[in-house]
């Protein structure tokens, strides 16, 4: 097992799975660090992302049946402990460009 921090993608959700849900489902896997539902406007939008230090939760995870909803588990984005090659983009809690109409799918 790795002693680096990775964070890992969650997409799928129940819209009624919670933060707590996340936690004690990975922490099997090992020590879980942060836990984010993204949501918008109280909302959850069907996916977060997990702070974790086994990579292995990703492989053991993705397809795995959470609140009634077949949830799909990946790298978070670039870089990070497990490898993510630019497959995506990285969030964070804060701070930084939100800027999210400068993407690719612009007119």
């Amino acid at each position: 097992m790795s002693t680096k921090e990775g964070k890992i993608f969650v997409g799928g959700l129940n819209i009624n799975t919670d933060e707590q849900v996340l936690e004690d489902d990975f922490s099997s896997f090992g020590p879980v660090s942060e836990v984010v539902i993204v949501k918008e406007t109280q909302r959850s939008r069907g996916f977060g992302f997990i702070t974790i230090t086994n990579p292995d939760a990703m492989r053991a995870m993705n397809r795995e049946s959470l609140d009634g909803h077949q949830i799909r588990v990946d790298h978070a984005g670039k870089g990070g402990a497990f490898g993510a090659h630019g497959r995506g983009h990285s969030y964070s809690r804060g701070g930084g460009n939100q800027d999210y109409g400068s993407g690719r799918y612009d007119s």
